[in-house]
């Protein structure tokens, strides 16, 4: 296990671009923040308020997926107790949570593109999210947030949550 922990911290930081001055870097931490919660809890619950019927739905599931996600990431992540990568961008998220195992960020990004391919009103809106959820996952590493591991198994969980709601709905 210390050799795939070692090996996922080497090809951590040669995807890392946070000290590195310049439009990747630029583009990776805007990438990062696109994730945050706050931002998607804001935006859905804007689209619930003014939007119409099957907007509403959308952002109400997008809503209720996102909490219940949060939920189960932070059980994992107290539970593992992973330490984020050594790094000084994103200070923010290493003081109110210190723990890397899952990326949340990941997990929500990719949860919201899944969903939105199945439910969101609006295709190209499901492709569009599809196409961002990965580079927000890539982002976390590049900004030194995460291990890929990190947002590997961010992805993983995003599929049995994911495939829940669906059956669910």
């Amino acid at each position: 296990m210390q050799r795939l922990l070692e090996l996922d911290a080497r090809v951590s930081q040669r995807l890392r671009v946070a000290e590195s001055p310049g439009i990747l870097r630029t583009l990776a931490a805007v990438l990062a923040h696109s994730g945050d919660s706050w931002f998607w809890f804001m935006g859905l619950a804007g689209v619930y308020w003014l939007g119409d019927e099957p907007w509403k739905r959308w952002a109400g599931v997008l809503l209720i997926a996102i909490l219940a996600t949060a939920v189960v990431v932070m059980a994992i992540k107290f539970t593992v107790r992973r330490r984020r990568p050594e790094g000084d961008w994103g200070n923010i998220y290493r003081s109110t949570d210190p723990h890397s195992f899952p990326s949340g960020h990941a997990a929500r990004a990719l949860l919201v593109a899944v969903l939105s391919l199945a439910l969101v009103p609006a295709p190209w809106a499901g492709i569009l999210l599809a196409v961002w959820a990965p580079l927000v996952s890539l982002a976390r590493v590049a900004m030194g947030l995460h291990y890929l591991s990190d947002v590997l198994a961010g992805g993983l969980l995003v599929i049995v949550i994911g495939g829940v709601v669906l059956v669910i709905l």
